[in-house]
């Protein structure tokens, strides 16, 4: 800076303040904004493994599915029937949920049926018990405040004689009944899923499962040694129990399954498609989902 330049710049120093604030430029003001409040939903998942994370179609549905207007909670757990899941309490969190005020609609989602087939410890009787349980989720919901979602029972992937061996469809037919008489709203996940599994073949299906056949789970590490023997052994966190099986999902099978679930739900909720978001694209004939 040569010696002019400094004294205008010392110049400049002893204005006033007013006078330097004239010399540069004036800048218009932003405008605040004052939003609208939001009038959020909430939707609620109940069931077994085929909806809980890691094994089904829940975390998928929450995760690219729902608008950032509905909070989505998946509270199905693996191994439950329509009875264990209520007598172990976990009916009662759901309620609870339900239950809490803020928001505009809350949906509670209800799909049983895998661990209610005989031969377990967990099952249900299907002429009269099982349709009883389904029956005592629509009206415990509905005195919760909540709007009841029936599901029929995702299919498994079983094939014999290369037709699929649609097992679970007699705990799918008894929801349809307790639908209908309960005016209750249906998604025929069963009938839907069986159709695609069967258009695609058993090969096709086998993608949606957590591992390939044949893989080998990954096994739980040990704990590992502390670096002082008077030290608790560190514990290792949670681990996935993953396998290959024709029930439960990988991330593939999630997102395939998922997807089905929502474009069901636009077509039998009307009030919940414009918190959805479906990819109407056909994807039933054997067409891989779109990745994430």
């Amino acid at each position: 800076m040569n010696r002019t330049s400094i004294m205008i710049a010392a110049a400049l120093l002893t204005l006033p303040v007013a006078a330097r604030a004239q010399t540069a430029p004036a800048l218009a003001p932003v405008p605040r904004e004052f939003p609208r409040e939001i009038a959020p939903s909430k939707i609620i998942l109940v069931g077994d493994s085929t909806t809980a994370v890691v094994g089904g179609w829940g975390p998928s549905f929450c995760a690219y599915h729902v608008t950032s207007f509905m909070a989505c909670l998946n509270l199905a757990r693996g191994g439950r029937s329509s009875r264990t899941y209520m007598q172990e309490r976990s009916w009662e969190l759901a309620l609870n949920e339900a239950r809490v005020p803020g928001y505009q609609r809350t949906w509670v989602l209800i799909q049983f049926g895998h661990n209610d087939q005989p031969g377990k410890t967990r099952s249900t009787e299907l002429a009269q018990e099982f349709p009883g349980y389904i029956r005592r989720y629509v009206d415990d919901a509905r005195r919760a405040g909540a709007i009841p979602v029936l599901l029929t029972p995702l299919t498994r992937r079983t094939f014999r004689d290369a037709r699929l061996d649609n097992d679970l469809e007699p705990w799918a037919a008894a929801i349809r009944t307790v639908a209908k008489e309960a005016d209750v709203p249906l998604i025929d996940l069963n009938a839907a899923s069986a159709a695609a599994v069967q258009t695609m073949g058993e090969r096709a299906a086998e993608r949606f499962a957590q591992l390939p056949p044949g893989a080998v789970p990954p096994a739980a590490p040990a704990p590992t040694a502390s670096p002082s023997a008077t030290e608790v052994n560190v514990i290792p966190t949670a681990l996935p129990k993953l396998a290959f099986d024709r029930t439960h999902l990988g991330v593939e099978g999630a997102d395939y399954f998922a997807e089905m679930v929502a474009e069901l739900l636009a077509d039998a909720v009307p009030d919940m498609r414009p918190l959805l978001f479906v990819d109407r694209l056909d994807k039933r004939a054997g067409a891989a989902p779109s990745g994430r």
